[in-house]
């Protein structure tokens, strides 16, 4: 018999050893209101008949990025609708400041930090969540939902790393951990193979140009975008970013053939709301519930959108990315408008990890920034131990639960993200070991509650670690003791030593207060070691 363990009784940290008393974490924390009871079966904030579940996951979408969270040079109507018809969280976290990682945690509920190989993923890594952990999916797939990945992916692909067969089904895939149907990018635009996978293998195969993978050397007489400017005719690299060339653009890694499979960047957004569409309607017409993982790839570069949009944003291209995020967004909700299931849906939009404004490709988005903040007010940004690297966008929308309009301050992390969704499926039993460190802030989630979590953790490129509680952030010494990354500019925090701030004091984490408040720094050190 499998062991199991109950999600509803997992509300305190599980963790014997804490050194931390209660009432330390109390302390440390930002006055917050009484704690509002977690169980489903308790209160009103579920629904008698279990939602579809959309996690629209954006990707390098900054906290300040759309006009509900204060730009003002660029405009998201579709998501300020639906933030205007939800909870929107102003104090929201990411697990890690870049992709691969944050992503991990998202659909395991187990912090990145334990898991060794989670760094930025090649395109021809293995599969990086192994094929016999409870994910997300798992848990929605076995409450009866129909699962599925669409968009960005990640993750890693096959059981081995740099040895897949690219032009047979590949052995292992996000079958193996819960989606009952992918159509997914390897990795991210910026790197090969620049080719969707359907259901395990390249979909729209092109056998007469057969695919071929490598991240170490190139093959013979293949151009890139370092030997052959000349055939970069849409984006030139700013740094690193000029292997092989797809679509005029070059990419991370070494990639040939692919013909009819190769994808045209601006055509990606489309590809993803369509089959993201098609898998809803297919899901409603058997009358299933369904959980889709659906990933945008927009901001993310290299920044091509489709012509529809050119020309229309003052920040250029980065500006127009942003705009064809919103109007995927709008395609998704009139969608759920179409096939009647807008009441019953509940509708996450958040981010991976924070913005960059320059990440390898020259598409003049730092010049046309204007006083377009990406991070918002916080500090920092993608890769980083600052604020912006892992505050986050998160709207939360389900007709009837969510108050509509609500601004939530309350500190939430995308780890619960398992235990909160289980709550909602009502799937109140899972494999020992599972998520162990989600937590099933459901109250909070859909806007019935204000209560904070005690802390959130996050991990930086350099794998060091912060830890946010609603009033401190505390940044543990890093590891590659760069004060700023030298080819995005962007401010990391890796200093030799320890840093506490006052977040109420200040958002920008000004003023290190560490040698002020030594005893809070290390309380905060402890939940760390302690974890």
């Amino acid at each position: 018999m499998v062991e199991s363990v109950n999600f509803a009784s997992m509300k305190s940290n599980p963790a014997k050893s804490l050194a931390l008393t209660a009432a330390a974490l109390v302390a440390l924390s930002a006055p917050v209101v009484a704690s509002a009871a977690s169980s489903a079966a308790d209160d009103t904030a579920t629904s008698s008949k279990r939602p579809n579940v959309i996690l629209l996951v954006a990707d390098d979408l900054g906290y300040g990025d759309m006009s509900c969270y204060g730009a003002h040079r660029v405009n998201t109507p579709r998501v300020d609708s639906i933030a205007s018809q939800g909870v929107m969280f102003t104090n929201a976290h990411a697990c890690a400041s870049t992709s691969t990682p944050s992503r991990y945690s998202l659909l395991t509920g187990e912090y990145c930090f334990r898991k060794p190989n989670t760094n930025i993923a090649d395109g021809d890594a293995a599969l990086i969540i192994p094929a016999d952990t409870y994910t997300v999916a798992d848990m929605m797939h076995d409450a009866g939902y129909r699962t599925a990945a669409i968009g960005k992916w990640h993750l890693g692909l096959g059981s081995e790393g740099g040895k897949q067969d690219w032009n047979k089904p590949l052995d292992v895939t996000p079958a193996d951990i819960g989606f009952d149907h992918h159509y997914i990018m390897a990795a991210t635009a910026d790197r090969v193979p620049c080719v969707f996978f359907e259901d395990g293998q390249v979909a729209n195969y092109d056998p007469s140009a057969p695919i071929e993978v490598s991240y170490r050397k190139n093959f013979p007489g293949e151009p890139t975008g370092k030997d052959n400017p000349e055939l970069l005719t849409k984006l030139h690299p700013s740094h690193g970013h000029d292997m092989s060339i797809v679509n005029g653009i070059s990419r991370i890694g070494y990639m040939k053939g692919g013909g009819k499979a190769l994808w045209r960047d601006e055509d990606i957004a489309d590809s993803i709301a369509s089959h993201a569409i098609d898998f809803m309607a297919g899901a409603v017409a058997d009358g299933e519930p369904f959980f889709i993982y659906l990933c945008t790839n927009d901001v993310h570069v290299p920044r091509y959108p489709h012509e529809r949009f050119r020309g229309l944003s003052p920040m250029g291209l980065r500006g127009e990315a942003i705009m064809q995020f919103d109007y995927t967004v709008g395609l998704i909700d009139d969608a759920l408008d179409s096939l009647g299931i807008a009441d019953n849906t509940m509708l996450i939009i958040t981010s991976d990890n924070g913005p960059v404004v320059d990440d390898g490709y020259r598409d003049g988005a730092p010049g046309l920034l204007g006083d377009h903040r990406p991070g918002g007010p916080w500090r920092g940004g993608k890769y980083g131990s600052f604020e912006a690297g892992t505050a986050v966008p998160m709207i939360v929308r389900w007709p009837g639960i969510t108050p509509e309009g609500k601004v939530s301050d309350a500190l939430v992390s995308q780890i619960d993200n398992f235990a909160v969704l289980a709550e909602i499926a009502g799937a109140e039993t899972h494999p020992a070991g599972a998520a162990p460190d989600s937590k099933p802030y459901v109250q909070t989630w859909t806007g019935r509650s204000d209560e904070s979590r005690d802390y959130a953790v996050a991990m930086a490129a350099d794998r060091s670690l912060t830890l946010r509680t609603p009033r401190w952030k505390y940044i543990a010494p890093g590891r590659d003791k760069r004060a700023v990354e030298p080819n995005t500019g962007i401010e990391l925090g890796h200093d030799y030593a320890p840093a506490l701030f006052d977040m109420n004091e200040s958002r920008f984490e000004e003023n290190n207060v560490i040698s002020s408040n030594p005893d809070v720094a290390e309380q905060m050190r402890t939940i760390l070691e302690n974890l």
